[in-house]
């Protein structure tokens, strides 16, 4: 006599399925639940506010003295930069190469301060010049919507058009620069 395993395994499954509807644990998940108590409102009321107390001395006298530089005492100043000086950015390398759209277009490794993601440049049309879309990329990298090329620079921009990082061709499928917070950028491929 030839037996089937496949019969009593299907009855014992719809006696298992059949027993579970029956159970008395799923009756309360068709009620509604209890409603909450209103939380205690307090009364409001208007009036005009005191002006408000000085926090700290207000006599000018009663201020500490600024401190005395270096030039007043007739010491050397050791890297003191001048504070009116204009800051300069960092031009393009020697080595950098003239740009296209079409040599950036793509998918890039990118790495900011040793954090790395991915940045997709494709060639629509959008903001600054064209779409851009990086890929989990800490901020402030996670801000790119846009790129574009002029001459050896390769700029990343935010949503209102600011300019988010500056970079320039390092070698093959490569590129170096900052982002404007100051953080190491690097594209590669």
């Amino acid at each position: 006599m030839r037996f089937s395993i496949s019969g009593p395994l299907v009855l014992t499954l719809f006696a298992v399925a059949l027993a579970g509807c029956q159970s008395s644990r799923l009756g309360s998940l068709g009620g509604r639940p209890e409603p909450l108590n209103p939380a205690p409102a307090g009364t409001v009321t208007a009036g005009q506010l005191p002006p408000p107390a000085p926090t700290g001395p207000t006599d000018p006298s009663s201020f500490p003295k600024p401190p005395v530089t270096a030039t007043e005492t007739g010491e050397t100043d050791v890297a003191a930069l001048d504070p009116n000086a204009p800051v300069e950015l960092p031009g393009a390398p020697a080595t950098a190469t003239e740009l296209t759209v079409g040599s950036v277009a793509g998918v890039w490794n990118a790495s900011v301060s040793g954090q790395s993601c991915r940045v997709a440049t494709p060639q629509t049309k959008f903001g600054q010049g064209f779409r851009a879309g990086p890929l989990r990329c800490p901020p402030p990298l996670d801000g790119v919507k846009s790129w574009n090329v002029a001459g050896k620079q390769l700029s990343l921009y935010d949503a209102s058009g600011g300019v988010l990082a500056r970079l320039y061709s390092s070698g093959a499928e490569r590129f170096d620069g900052q982002m404007t917070s100051g953080q190491p950028i690097s594209l590669s491929r």
